[in-house]
């Protein structure tokens, strides 16, 4: 990477930023020592609390101490984390329609998969009403429930919304916590999901094969926000016409309106639903990872700006081809590595920083987020201490680093920290792309929004329909989830070192800033920080 010249050097000196060395070939080859040892069979994929995961963590903690990183955890590097666990029985369950009095049995890889919530039933019998996208956000006078009677029944939810509502907002009121809460208040005792098929990462065919995949939530009964939702199932888009049978709408139809961007009806199902849900519960301990790098400054070192990744993956799970392990080498060793190398030229650097910087690897990602709210809830050091979090989840180096996607760009000044840090590299700055995948909320850095610290996370970004962009959507569509995630798939090592660099530059700038990061007074999620009724929203 080559660095604009004197400029650049001056506006990060001037912003009390320690300018980093141009990332080298070497620094590349570094960031993938570690994917080549995190996403090796021997790992078995990294799934929560199992033996796989305990090798990768003993890894990233030793790497902790090697670089000379403080214990952050409340038993070393480790913070204990524990999940109730439920596995299901698939051969003696079973889901029907019924009407009529004749039941239509359907299939459990096919048609639809059980979720497995915390508060879930051995059994239901209940009607279903077809709610629309099933959204409640007073701040926009939207209510997809109003004067439905859900007292009882199943609520069959098309996802997305209206491409009126801002995407961060949007995403956030989809958030099963969120949608739940609505649907709770009104009755409803599960939740029936048809994804558009638009917004689909990966095809049904391989998605259903996680559908044997244990469910996990916090053993702390105070971290369940679903409680009470007894049922939960997935619909096939390619399946969901049956569902709507006799009512006289179709599901392609409901799908022409919401692509229309149309608002769509809401309306009693003719079919109840009939299920038998076996399965076996057990307990695991699992665990996040904190090492502490020290700051300086007697005032700020007692402020942290905490560094992400999610450290676990899929495990072992139904084979694709005949690989039945899912490494997760850019689902999340890569990230995990980017905080191993920051750490590392940071130590390296001998440049102490203002503030402290927490360097923070969180299990169990992949069921829920539920890892960083464990931490986000019971932080390792004082909550108000925590002022910022930089989130690095599939950033995927899939080519070289002309633009950074960030989620969360306008929320918070660290927005236009990440600004300056690009401006100064010649690297773009851009919003999420494709809001309608609600990335926003599908990794951990929504675990510090909800806790009201700023927060970000990044990617390889790409202008829509450029070459960019379909290497970004058949990666998605071919390794995403997938046990093709592994070490045997192109990557551009320069452009992993380059973005490396820049979250380096990124971190160095938050931690030194005389002024702890804010956010901005338009932000929906300020919310979280302040009372409500301090936010002016109508």
């Amino acid at each position: 990477m080559i660095y604009p010249l004197l400029t650049a050097s001056l506006l990060l000196l001037s912003l009390g930023v320690i300018q980093a060395a141009p990332a080298s070939s070497d620094e590349g080859e570094s960031w993938w020592s570690h994917v080549k040892i995190l996403a090796d069979d021997k790992m078995e994929g990294r799934d929560t609390g199992s033996e796989g995961y305990r090798k990768a963590a003993a890894y990233v903690a030793g790497e902790f101490r090697r670089i000379g990183l403080k214990p952050g955890g409340t038993k070393g590097y480790y913070q204990p984390v524990t999940f109730r666990v439920r596995q299901i029985i698939e051969e003696q369950s079973s889901l029907e329609l019924v009407s009529n009095g004749q039941s239509q049995r359907l299939s459990l890889s096919e048609d639809a998969n059980f979720g497995l919530p915390s508060d879930v039933v051995g059994k239901v019998n209940a009607n279903a009403i077809f709610v629309g996208h099933g959204l409640v956000i007073p701040e926009m006078e939207i209510d997809d429930l109003a004067g439905l009677d859900l007292k009882g029944k199943i609520a069959v939810v098309l996802s997305g919304g209206s491409k009126d509502i801002p995407g961060a907002i949007k995403a956030h009121y989809s958030h099963p916590s969120e949608q739940w809460k609505a649907l709770h208040q009104a009755g409803a005792i599960g939740i029936a999901s048809i994804r558009n098929p638009k917004a689909m990462d990966i095809p049904w065919s391989r998605a259903t094969l996680a559908r044997l995949n244990p469910g996990m939530s916090l053993a702390d009964s105070a971290l369940n926000d679903t409680r009470g939702l007894k049922f939960v199932i997935r619909i096939n888009p390619a399946k969901a016409e049956r569902f709507f049978a006799g009512t006289g709408r179709t599901f392609a139809d409901l799908l022409k309106l919401a692509d229309e961007n149309k608002p769509l009806p809401k309306f009693s199902l003719q079919v109840s639903i009939r299920a038998k849900v076996a399965f076996k519960k057990s307990q695991i301990e699992s665990m996040n990872l904190a090492g502490v790098l020290e700051g300086s400054d007697p005032k700020l070192k007692h402020e942290y700006v905490v560094l992400s990744a999610h450290l676990d993956h899929l495990g072992v799970g139904q084979p694709i081809e005949g690989d039945a392990i899912y490494n997760g080498a850019m689902d999340n060793a890569a990230g995990i590595s980017s905080l191993l190398e920051v750490a590392r030229l940071l130590q390296e650097s001998g440049s102490p920083l203002h503030r402290s910087i927490l360097f923070l690897a969180v299990t169990g990602e992949e069921k829920g987020l539920q890892g960083s709210k464990y931490f986000a809830h019971y932080p390792t050091v004082p909550k108000h201490a925590l002022v910022a979090n930089l989130n690095t989840d599939m950033f995927l180096p899939l080519f070289p680093l002309k633009r950074l996607k960030v989620l969360g760009l306008g929320e918070s000044t660290l927005g236009d920290e990440i600004r300056s840090v690009c401006s100064a590299v010649g690297v773009s700055v851009q919003p999420d792309p494709q809001p309608e995948r609600n990335s926003f909320i599908r990794s951990d850095q929504y675990s510090f929004i909800r806790q009201g610290i700023p927060a970000l996370a990044f990617g390889f970004g790409y202008e829509l329909g450029s070459p960019e962009h379909k290497l970004h959507q058949e990666w998605l569509r071919t390794r995403y989830h997938a046990p093709s995630d592994d070490l045997n798939q192109p990557l551009d090592l320069a452009a992993a070192a380059q973005f490396n660099r820049l979250l380096l530059a990124a971190t160095q700038r938050i931690a030194n800033h005389p002024e702890r990061p804010r956010w901005n007074l338009d932000s929906f999620f300020r919310r979280f920080a302040e009372p409500a009724n301090k936010i002016g929203f109508k």
